[in-house]
């Protein structure tokens, strides 16, 4: 049995913004099934402190450049068997708003400090030196929150493999030299090798230039990232670490999303009571958002943050072409004010076609992705994404860019993929409103073939996003740094 350290910023249930805290909420559960002593550290914010019922200190330690003494907090993920440490730094961490933004939205001023704290404290786990009578084979980390940890392991020997893996290249904790000063690392790692970026100090880099192996999160995004359109300035370092670099696919937790067993819908469904329950869900849903009630024309939906990234600008653009056939849109998310703003004055301006749903909740996201016939994911760059998985399981079909992961994990519907039952959703090429346009027409007259539409929605059901099968390949990455003993295999 290997001892992983899952080193995160993020782990839902206990704190959540996206993707991130889905994977390291669940990934490390189907590890733990294989036979890997997993172990999750995390800040101690204040939303996860207050989180979970038993909270128990397991060791005081100092670390160097922190007045106070910090504090590991054990408990356990909840609704697992997972073990996780919370980093007890309140001067840190015991905050309103969210890990990295204030109440108005503004990243907090020291995110430097805060991070390069959890990942100092990680480096001393991961070196035995804090007393736990537990000490990691490997370190796996998570995007750049995390990214100083493999550097500040790079010098030491013996030390733990370690694994970096990026969730979204677009956010590198990027700060001034006087950050780099001040937070006293070692004077080695002020190098264009190292963690200087254009004379400034970049956590990411930290990951990608030291980890033993870095992933992204989809096969295809591996790839984009080694090009200058999708590398955001590190895709000459990327294509440097290109032997060690590999895509593995997220997965999904079957169990949360499961449209047979999910309390949020208004009936529950199977793929043999498809028909019955999408229709059901579809009326409630409409209802719901104040939208007529019409069966017989296509709903479609977007559940997402109101940000470039996610191509919300190209759905703006396409919906003045679209609204003039009949058609139903929701859209639930929050984001940039501009997005916002011009989402709801569309559904002012179309209020039988458009309903919007600025801010975010989970059992309406559940209820959307069950009650709308169409799921629109128009992304500009998507490292795996994890909807358009969600949609798939409730056969609701993706309309998705051909990009990253949207590329892996839908097959678009042409003839020759209809013909032999693989197509499960419609994909398009073009950054464009009106590419995103052609597209959902082309799923419009799909829908229409009630025949050919109901193949699509069985289809993604039928798909197996479960996690078991990404952890077998974390498994085998594990494999090539920290073999696994007789016992184990």
């Amino acid at each position: 049995m290997r001892r992983i350290l899952f080193v995160t910023s993020e782990a839902h249930p206990l704190i959540k913004t996206g993707g991130l805290g889905d994977v390291c909420g669940s990934l490390p559960q189907a590890l733990l099934k294989l036979g890997e002593d997993v172990r999750i550290l995390l800040p101690g914010y204040r939303f996860a402190m207050t989180r979970v019922r038993h909270l128990k200190t397991v060791v005081e330690f100092r670390v160097p450049a922190v007045a106070d003494p910090v504090r590991l907090c054990e408990t356990r993920l909840p609704g697992t068997s997972v073990k996780a440490w919370l980093i007890d730094a309140p001067a840190f961490y015991d905050r309103p708003g969210s890990p990295y933004t204030d109440t108005n939205h503004q990243p907090w001023h020291d995110n430097d400090v805060r991070f390069a704290l959890f990942a100092r404290v990680a480096a001393m786990v991961a070196q035995g030196i804090t007393a736990l009578q537990w000490r990691p084979d490997i370190v796996h980390c998570h995007d750049w929150q995390s990214g100083l940890t493999p550097a500040l392991l790079s010098s030491l020997s013996p030390r733990p493999a370690t694994v970096f893996t990026i969730h979204n290249l677009a956010y590198q904790g990027v700060f001034g030299y006087d950050s780099f000063a001040a937070l006293q690392l070692p004077s080695a790692l002020w190098s264009y090798t190292a963690l200087e970026y254009h004379g400034q100090l970049s956590f990411i880099k930290g990951g990608i230039a030291f980890a033993d192996r870095v992933t992204t999160v989809s096969p295809t995004y591996a790839n984009e990232i080694q090009t200058p359109d999708f590398g955001h300035g590190l895709d000459g370092l990327l294509r440097h670490r290109a032997a060690d670099l590999r895509g593995i696919l997220n997965g999904i937790d079957p169990r949360e999303w499961n449209p047979a067993r999910d309390n949020a819908l208004a009936a529950p469904y199977t793929q043999r009571k498809f028909i019955v329950g999408k229709r059901a869900n579809k009326a409630a849903l409409q209802a719901e958002l104040g939208l007529p009630l019409r069966p017989d024309i296509p709903l479609m939906g977007m559940v997402s943050r109101l940000v470039e990234q996610k191509g919300v600008d190209l759905l703006l653009q396409a919906l003045p072409g679209l609204l003039k056939q009949p058609l139903q849109v929701v859209v639930l998310g929050t984001g940039q004010a501009y997005f916002e703003q011009a989402l709801s004055s569309m559904a002012k301006h179309y209020p039988t076609q458009v309903a919007v749903v600025i801010g975010y909740d989970e059992a309406l996201a559940h209820r959307i992705i069950a009650g709308i016939d169409m799921f629109v994911m128009p992304s500009r760059f998507e490292p795996c994404g994890l909807t358009q998985l969600y949609s798939l399981r409730y056969g609701t079909v993706p309309v998705v860019r051909r990009v990253g992961g949207l590329a892996d994990t839908v097959t678009d519907a042409t003839e020759e993929t209809l013909a032999d039952g693989r197509a499960d959703g419609v994909a398009f090429d073009g950054e464009t409103g009106d590419a995103l346009q052609a597209a959902v027409q082309r799923a419009t007259a799909l829908y229409h073939q009630q025949a050919v539409w109901h193949q699509l929605c069985l289809q993604g059901m039928r798909q197996d996003f479960s996690w078991r099968h990404s952890a077998l390949e974390y498994q085998r990455l594990y494999d090539e740094l920290v073999p696994r003993t007789g016992e184990n295999l």
